[in-house]
């Protein structure tokens, strides 16, 4: 205690989930989960460029500190994000990464692959990128969904979810719709439960479909139609 001030008591938390992100290995494994599949440790480890044992150490941290879970299939070590909060706090911490501080692609694969993301993508369970920010200004201009006080669906907007086929789970404690800043834009993107169950809808129907091995997504003919006619969304903007 210092001139009769105490610590708060929040403070030793919050310091060991910094130094927990704060790993280029591990950054890169949270990045990774972001497309809200399971991985093996194995995956990881090539992902990250790094042995096997080196991985496992780390992700051993990672669940112990709570942002991942992992389950055990055979001899197969499975692992994901530990729930939708870890993914919305990796997701806005990247955000925080200026354009130009990012390193630059060392090949041609590389570019290729980050213009896919920036295209593109899914961020845990719903859509990000270009794509994200296409589908929720679409919304928004079309009086769905209100960004005025932070984002929420109207009653148009309700009508229009159930009137397209895409159910709404409002009984959780997730909120319906909520605000993820998108980290290639720069903008808000739509997420929540309203978030993941259009993107669910969109890569069931076939509106889009993932591409390589990450998390960047690609909107097919079908779902070329099917955004331009229910939502207005220019089909050149989706490609």
């Amino acid at each position: 205690m210092l001139g009769g001030m105490t610590q708060d008591p929040q403070a030793p938390q919050l310091a060991r989930l910094a130094a927990l992100i704060a790993d280029e290995t591990r950054a890169a494994c949270l990045l990774a989960l972001l497309d809200g599949r399971a991985w093996t440790a194995g995956e990881l480890a090539r992902h990250a460029g790094v042995a096997a044992s080196t991985l496992s150490e780390h992700l051993g941290k990672l669940v112990a500190g709570g942002l991942l879970t992992e389950e055990r299939q055979g001899r197969h070590r499975y692992v994901r994000l530990a729930d939708p909060r870890v993914a919305h706090l990796v997701e806005d911490l990247a955000a925080q990464v200026a354009p130009d501080t990012a390193q630059r692609p060392r090949n041609l694969r590389e570019s290729s692959a980050g213009s896919a993301m920036a295209r593109g993508r899914t961020c845990y369970d719903h859509l990000a990128g270009r794509l994200g920010i296409a589908v929720t200004d679409a919304l928004t201009s079309r009086q769905l969904l209100r960004q005025d006080t932070g984002f929420a669906l109207t009653d148009a907007g309700l009508a229009w979810f159930g009137d397209v086929g895409i159910p709404l789970d409002r009984n959780g404690r997730r909120p319906l719709a909520r605000a993820c800043l998108d980290w290639t834009e720069r903008r808000p993107h739509l997420a929540g439960v309203a978030g993941a169950a259009l993107c669910r809808h969109a890569l069931d129907e076939g509106w889009c479909v993932r591409i390589g091995s990450e998390r960047a997504v690609k909107v097919t003919a079908t779902g070329e139609r099917a955004f331009t006619e229910l939502l207005g969304i220019d089909t050149e903007t989706l490609r």
